[in-house]
């Protein structure tokens, strides 16, 4: 006697209860995927900052350089050096991670990148490290103010535990050039944030500890998926009208300049 078969019918309820299922666990997956990420880029940050702490231990309080640059000013104490011409661009960054001054006190490469960093996996925008140092912090500000309000020393800092020093960036021009730089005092981020972690970043501080940020303006996260995206135009914005301004402020507030903070003109 021959084995019943399923009928179409019960065969259509079968797919609808997988399909049913999958979209009730998916979402639970990639939340518990991004929990895990969002973990191990705090450690990594938790690493790094601490590294930063040591440097700075062996130097008499001098900050290691936060200004990865392509041109010759500040970049022979930089924390990580601009990849090295070649023609496989991940391995090229992951070269400027070990040249840089601050490799001898983490020693592996991969504590300079989020694991939720998509970049990667997307062509003409290949980055490896996912972080950048605060432009005030022997870093971009050399530049940007002629070294005015730089600062150099860890003491210069105004109470560490207010103060970051590693920032998640998504440079959409590949690998994050440069420091992280806010506007002083003013209504503009020049650099956006990136926001791998269901709305929130991780963010590295001064005294050492490191910890996940969630954002509330929708500008914020609007610019930072633009950045993802590859979209150049997405520097010296600022919140959309109407909005609090409440990221930016936040931000301004942890940017320790020379005797003052980014939100004090």
């Amino acid at each position: 006697m021959g084995k019943k078969a399923f009928t179409l019918i019960e065969l259509l309820v079968v797919i609808a209860i997988i399909a049913i299922l999958m979209a009730i666990l998916f979402p639970a997956l990639r939340l518990a995927k991004d929990q895990a990420n969002a973990i191990m880029c705090t450690s990594n940050l938790r690493s790094l900052s601490l590294a930063w702490l040591l440097y700075k231990d062996d130097y008499d309080g001098k900050l290691v350089g936060g200004y990865p640059s392509r041109t010759p000013i500040a970049t022979s104490d930089a924390w990580m050096k601009p990849p090295p011409t070649g023609t496989d661009p991940i391995e090229q960054q992951k070269q400027g991670i070990r040249d840089g001054r601050l490799f001898p006190y983490t020693k592996k490469v991969e504590l300079y990148r989020c694991p939720g960093d998509r970049r990667k996996q997307q062509p003409g925008q290949l980055a490896y490290g996912s972080y950048s140092v605060a432009g005030g912090l022997n870093g971009e500000e050399v530049e940007w103010t002629k070294g005015t309000e730089n600062i150099t020393l860890y003491t210069e800092i105004q109470i560490s535990s207010t103060k970051f020093v590693f920032v998640e960036e998504c440079d959409p021009r590949g690998w994050n050039m440069g420091s992280w730089v806010v506007g002083h005092g003013g209504n503009s981020w020049i650099d956006p944030v990136a926001i791998w972690h269901n709305k929130r970043s991780c963010i590295g501080w001064a005294d050492g500890r490191a910890d996940k940020h969630k954002w509330v303006n929708k500008s914020t996260m609007d610019y930072a998926q633009r950045a993802a995206d590859g979209d150049t135009n997405v520097f010296n914005k600022s919140p959309y009208a109407g909005e609090s301004g409440e990221d930016l402020k936040f931000m301004q507030r942890g940017y320790q300049l020379k005797g003052k903070t980014a939100l004090q003109p």
